[in-house]
């Protein structure tokens, strides 16, 4: 039994992994998103004939079996990277066709998939975000670091760097671990590092590095205080127009003789009320959208009047609000047409957070 519970090891978070997190990430949202535009402009086709009819949940599953064949066989660090991005995709072809199996009659336009979808999408964003968390830093994991690591001298790719990076792991793991083969270990390599033999890479920017050099300019000349809370206010009053003209249409059919009746009748014709509990969840969408646009529209007016404490709190709210709560009722009744205004949201927060990063720190 001690010898079973000593083979036990415990897992150490890979370096890089919230990049590779948001990669599957954005991969995962543009291959729903790409894939319900393509179906919809085409008519959606079927690929087939006769009693065959090749579903993408089909490339779906083949996609997820070469990410989760790829770290089997090669061993380059480039495998995560095209892993996450070839997973992304392949979840996305896969969970978008899960109304044809919940639903005995395969239905893949079946209502409550879009919702569920969503939701499975949302709780990724949550993992990302918990991994995003620095992990603890003990002489383990740094040696596990360390030693991942050093494929760059295996691929003459080690830059000065990457190569101090590497030291001050090495340092760690030699200055704290109570074992002495460790230690032993991590002074052996940091030798070899700081020896005259090693060949480093040219100092050259990489394109990602170009990337992020490129986003740091645009930073420095376009991301200014009146400039981002401009944006702020246009986004959030925008935000809130929308969420509050539906419910202002309908109360204002409700003003004329039999107007409700008529507006109820509508949606029972295309389908989005079938019961009266489907009525129920409609009307629970209008007055969340009307609380939330409320919110969302104090916001804007607080942010103009100079109260952004305040203002920046609602707004984070409101939009907290929108995407985790909100969204799940539009994606029911609106279905993927609500990618667009999800996306909108997701805009508007992530420059909120930026806003009160930068400019209204804690």
């Amino acid at each position: 039994m001690n010898q079973w519970i000593s083979q036990i090891r415990t897992p150490v978070r890979r370096q890089g992994t919230d990049t590779y997190l948001l990669l599957m990430l954005l991969s995962f949202a543009a291959s729903v998103a790409l894939t319900r535009l393509f179906l919809k402009l085409t008519g959606y086709p079927q690929l087939g004939g006769g009693t065959i009819h090749i579903a993408h949940v089909l490339w779906g599953g083949m996609l997820l079996f070469v990410a989760a064949l790829l770290p089997l066989v090669f061993a380059n660090r480039w495998v995560y990277t095209t892993g996450a991005v070839v997973a992304g995709l392949g979840i996305g072809l896969f969970i978008d066709e899960l109304g044809k199996f919940i639903t005995q009659a395969n239905d893949y336009f079946y209502p409550p998939a879009a919702p569920i979808i969503y939701a499975f999408f949302l709780v990724t964003v949550l993992l990302y975000l918990q991994v995003r968390r620095p992990a603890s830093r003990d002489a383990r994991a740094e040696l596990y670091h360390a030693l991942e690591a050093l494929e760059e001298v295996l691929d003459h790719d080690l830059a000065e760097d990457e190569r101090a990076d590497l030291e001050a792991r090495l340092h760690v793991v030699a200055t704290s671990s109570d074992r002495p083969d460790l230690v032993r270990l991590a002074n052996l390599l940091h030798g070899f590092l700081t020896s005259d033999s090693l060949h480093l890479a040219p100092d050259l920017p990489t394109s990602w590095e170009r990337l992020q050099t490129w986003a740091r300019t645009l930073e420095g000349r376009w991301a200014r205080r009146p400039w981002l809370r401009a944006f702020l206010v246009f986004g959030l009053g925008s935000l809130s127009v929308l969420a509050l003209a539906k419910l202002a249409m309908l109360l204002l059919a409700s003003s004329t003789p039999g107007g409700l009746e008529r507006r109820i009748l509508e949606l029972v014709a295309v389908g989005q009320v079938a019961s009266a509990g489907g009525l129920s969840w409609f009307s629970a969408r209008l007055a969340l959208e009307g609380a939330v646009g409320m919110l969302l529209l104090l916001a804007a007016g607080l942010l103009v009047a100079g109260k952004e404490r305040l203002a920046l709190g609602l707004g984070y709210l409101g939009l907290l609000l929108s995407l985790t709560t909100v969204n799940l009722l539009l994606f029911y009744f609106d279905q993927f047409s609500t990618i667009v205004l999800a996306a909108a949201q997701f805009v508007v927060l992530l420059t909120l957070l930026y806003y009160r990063r930068r400019f209204r720190p804690r």
